[in-house]
């Protein structure tokens, strides 16, 4: 079953914007907001907004700086679960960096970080078995309203009755906002031009300065005219 991925952006900005927390988010989200340097190294080089990269991390290892990206394994050691086969790295950053760039789904190729982008990107990262069954996932939406069950217990096997007891990432997300305002910053842009209340106001004609293409205005040409000419004889 393919998913429209542009219907799943406006449900999961839907939800966003009437999402409550039924969870504590504050203490993870300031522990989070707190390696926002390290997140931004990565950042420049994959080109995944810091915040996402954060969210990713507390996700797939509880912030482990020892453990990938991709998958919660150890960095220093070829990983064995899903994407297999990764490293070893010389460190976190480079894991991290190999996570977005290399492995699906291929972060550093998205183009849409609005909100409901963001949400969807983060969704497919841990793949979109809910979204084929027409529910949240716990992925982004634990610890919210638009959560109550249903969870993958393992690969291909999903439990209507298991609860996701991990944060998601959409509350994670509203948390850290709070706190750091870099995070979906507004992309309003200022007017080009002052609105009519606060532009100059036209100079009305007069003799000085005439309408254009008036009589005034001609007769105002002719005298330059003669003034110039008198000028260079």
């Amino acid at each position: 079953m393919t998913i429209d991925l542009t219907a799943l952006k406006a449900d999961n900005l839907a939800r966003w914007q009437r999402a409550r927390s039924t969870s504590d988010f504050a203490s993870v989200a300031r522990r989070l907001v707190t390696g926002k340097s390290r997140y931004q190294a990565v950042s420049v080089q994959a080109g995944v907004p810091w915040y996402v990269i954060a969210v990713i991390h507390e996700r797939e290892s509880s912030q482990s700086w020892t453990a990938s990206l991709a998958q919660g394994d150890p960095w220093d050691h070829v990983s064995v679960h899903v994407p297999a086969g990764r490293g070893p790295f010389k460190s976190w950053e480079d894991a991290a960096v190999d996570a977005l760039v290399n492995c699906a789904p291929y972060a550093a190729r998205w183009k849409d970080w609005s909100i409901g982008g963001t949400l969807t990107l983060l969704e497919q990262y841990n793949g979109l078995g809910y979204a084929r069954r027409g529910v949240p996932s716990p992925y982004i939406w634990a610890g919210t309203d638009q959560y109550r069950s249903g969870k993958y217990v393992r690969d291909g096997v999903y439990d209507p009755d298991a609860v996701d007891k991990q944060l998601g990432c959409a509350g994670l997300l509203l948390a850290m906002k709070a706190l750091d305002a870099s995070i979906f910053p507004s992309t309003a842009s200022v007017p080009s031009v002052p609105p009519p209340s606060q532009a100059t106001p036209a100079q009305p004609p007069s003799i000085a300065h005439p309408a254009k293409g008036s009589i005034g205005d001609l007769v105002a040409s002719l005298v330059r005219a003669v003034i110039l000419t008198f000028k260079r004889s």
